[in-house]
């Protein structure tokens, strides 16, 4: 009975409160890979792995990937398909990005009442949809350019939800100090109702306007997503050096999300096009305009340290003072030091966003070892390279946009340029190709992604917040 029971505890404790059938999808890759592996094989084995792999970041709002895939990772190196060795190495070369993620993040945390102040004098001095949604839009763009996608859609979020609880408390007559629940509709009479269904809708769309906008800026900069500073490093190229060789695509890409955002204003195709009725206006503007009059002059020296400190961070990232994660750790120093946060829980919750993210890459670079390891993408890189001229970009472009949209960006970012970057140290390809492709993957890792929740981290966080249930974003 004993053991009976400690045997449905383990059923219990494996992966959590995961689906049974995920958990036993999970030990049957388990058990089936070491069989494969001493019957057909290494390199089918490894093809196999790699489709595992993409099914657990695939299914990342059943289980996040870092215990599941982790899993996959270890039995790899204990059967062999590569060594701790290499995928220390994978590590090493790529610790600009795992410094970009632990510093980056965290510093851009300590900037966010800035940024939330900014987002919530748009929201409510904006009138005009079309031009509130190119704003937010636009701004996600240019934020997500310089700063982390994942931090900036954490402060729309931030700012539609305070918005949400503003109203959905008036509509449900409920007082500060009493207790409410977000989701509990039951208090709203049918009029109120008939207006909240409407502001549900208005921020579902300018959710996805900002959310699309942090895709579309954060193609063009190195830092503008993970896998760009992957890019960059194998490239040798700069702040500069990568804007001005992916401007030629990634700025006609910005032009054409933001004619689309305006396309779907006009038409109100696919659930676009709500407007912001003027009673949740007038409440949202009168909340902001009391909490203005509570500013505190240490309040107001908050907000213009941290504005300086943006300005700072942007010169030092166009003018390369440092690697990127570095100019991350300043900004932590700079914001800290100088808005008095001293306390050492005060810093944990800064790097709460990243460092998950920040494991799960070490993760990916350990499945990247068995790739290398195994020459598992030869055959398909030796065939995309006999192309020539414009037919291999566009094959590089698809390739990396399908897998993107159904697996993580930085994992196929790394593959792929490691490769490219294999057939020009052997001569298969020369540099101005070799820039191409590079842009080509850039381009592939970035825009199609956003196909899916999972292709882009900012979506799945937007998917799986506490908003989104709120606001009725499936």
């Amino acid at each position: 009975m004993s053991e009976l029971g400690l045997g449905r505890a383990f059923t219990s404790n494996f992966l959590g409160n995961t689906p049974k059938w995920y958990k036993m999808t999970i030990l049957a890759f388990l058990v089936v890979n070491p069989i494969l592996f001493f019957t057909v094989g290494p390199f089918v084995t490894g093809w196999l792995l790699i489709g595992e792999f993409i099914f657990t970041l695939a299914l990342a709002l059943k289980c996040y990937p870092l215990p599941s895939g982790g899993l996959l990772a270890i039995e790899a190196i204990i059967l062999g398909m590569t060594t701790p060795d290499t995928v220390y190495k994978e590590v090493a070369a790529n610790l600009e990005v795992i410094l970009l993620l632990m510093f980056m993040v965290a510093g851009i945390y300590f900037m966010k009442d800035l940024l939330r102040f900014v987002f919530t004098r748009l929201l409510v001095g904006t009138k005009s949809k079309i031009a509130l949604s190119l704003i937010f839009s636009f701004m996600g763009a240019f934020l997500s350019a310089f700063l982390d996608a994942l931090t900036v859609t954490a402060v729309i979020i931030a700012v539609a939800y305070g918005f949400y609880a503003i109203y959905h408390r008036y509509a449900s007559n409920i007082g500060e100090g009493d207790n409410h629940t977000l989701s509990d509709d039951s208090k709203i009479s049918e009029e109120d109702k008939k207006d909240l269904e409407q502001f549900r809708g208005f921020l579902r769309n300018l959710m996805m306007h900002g959310a699309v906008g942090t895709a579309l800026g954060g193609a063009m900069t190195l830092v503008g997503e993970p896998q760009n500073l992957l890019i960059g490093t194998v490239m040798k190229w700069n702040f500069v050096d990568f804007f001005h060789y992916c401007s030629i695509i990634s700025i006609p890409v910005l032009v054409s999300g933001l004619l689309a955002c305006i396309l779907l204003e006009v038409t109100h195709l696919m659930g676009y096009g709500y407007q912001l009725p003027e009673k949740v206006r007038n409440i949202l503007a009168a909340d902001v305009e009391k909490s203005a009059q509570l500013l505190t002059p240490k309040v107001k020296m908050k907000y213009i340290v941290q504005g300086i400190v943006a300005v700072i961070l942007i010169v030092a990232l166009a003018m390369h003072w440092a690697a990127v994660g570095l100019i991350g750790l300043m900004v932590i120093i700079l914001l800290t030091s100088f808005n008095g946060v001293t306390e050492e829980h005060d810093f944990g919750h800064a790097f709460t966003e990243a460092l998950p993210f920040t494991a799960l890459l070490v993760v990916f670079f350990a499945i990247v070892a068995v790739i290398h390891d195994q020459h598992l993408f030869k055959p398909i890189i030796d065939f995309v390279l006999k192309m020539e001229g414009s037919n291999q970009l566009v094959a590089f472009f698809a390739a990396n946009g399908i897998l993107s949209a159904i697996s993580d960006n930085v994992f196929v970012a790394t593959v792929y340029i490691t490769e490219v970057a294999q057939a020009f140290a052997g001569g298969i390809i020369d540099q101005d190709q070799f820039n191409k492709l590079a842009v080509a993957i850039n381009m592939g890792t970035n825009i199609p992604s956003v196909a899916t929740p999972n292709g882009q981290a900012a979506f799945l966080f937007l998917l799986t917040s506490a908003l989104a249930p709120l606001i009725k974003l499936s």
